[in-house]
C-alpha cells in the first residue's frame, strides 16, 4: 500500500494568480521543473487531483495529426468497433 502524506498549505497570490507551494509533494511523485501534469477537478467533492503525465514518444513516421484523426474515428465509431471485436 502506498504511503499517504498529508500537508496543509495556505493559498497565496502569485502575480495575478492564486496558488499554493508544494515542492515536497511534487518531489514525492518525481516531478521536476518543466514536467507536464494532468489536473482533475472534482467540484462536487472539493477535490483537485494532480497526476504526473506519462511522457510518450511517437514512433518514427507517426504524426500527432494521425493520432488525433485515429482518436476521432475511434470515438465516432466506438459502438461499431466494440461490435466487431465481439464477432
Amino acid at each position: 500500500m502506498s504511503k499517504v502524506i498529508e500537508m496543509e498549505r495556505k493559498v497565496t497570490k502569485f502575480g495575478n494568480s492564486l496558488g499554493i507551494t508544494m515542492t515536497e509533494a511534487l518531489k514525492q511523485i518525481g516531478l521536476e521543473l518543466g514536467d507536464v501534469v494532468l489536473i482533475n477537478v472534482k467540484e462536487a467533492d472539493g477535490e483537485i487531483i494532480i497526476r504526473k503525465a506519462n511522457k510518450v514518444t511517437l514512433p518514427a513516421g507517426i504524426s500527432t495529426e494521425f493520432l488525433e484523426t485515429l482518436s476521432n474515428v475511434m470515438e465516432e465509431y466506438d459502438e461499431t468497433l466494440k461490435g466487431l471485436k465481439d464477432r
